[in-house]
């Protein structure tokens, strides 16, 4: 069964506190998945930008130049941090595009490991 796309405005409405009725689990596992990559991208982006000084593209090439950066490193940790980045956004990619989603429950439990794994491997660099 493909997604009804407009279960995400149920899902804005709820989070704006606004909701009439409240979205569908799928549309709540799908905004989990995406903005789980937001905000391990947005932190490595911060930590390349405000640490090491590097001017981010303000372009959606950012994201190829985040991860690559912590990609092409010979330290293992941030090896890992790119791998996990390119992971989470093939998934997010798929929840905020395919009309067809399988295995979603685990696709968001992974997105939160990989996460919670990069903001922590930031926190240490």
């Amino acid at each position: 069964m493909t997604f009804d796309w407009s279960e995400y405005l149920k899902l804005a409405q709820e989070l704006a506190g606004q909701a009439v009725t409240p979205a569908n689990e799928e549309a709540k596992l799908r905004s989990s998945v995406s903005r789980a990559y937001y905000a391990a991208f947005c932190k490595a982006r911060n930590y390349l930008r405000d640490i090491e000084g590097h001017l981010i593209p303000s372009t959606p090439e950012a994201h190829t130049y985040v991860r690559g950066e912590f990609t092409n490193r010979p330290d293992m940790l941030c090896r890992k941090i790119g791998a996990h980045l390119d992971r989470l956004r093939i998934q997010r990619n798929r929840v905020d595009y395919d009309d067809s989603v399988t295995g979603l429950p685990s696709t968001a439990t992974m997105s939160l490991k990989l996460t919670q794994d990069v903001i922590s491997v930031l926190s240490i660099l």
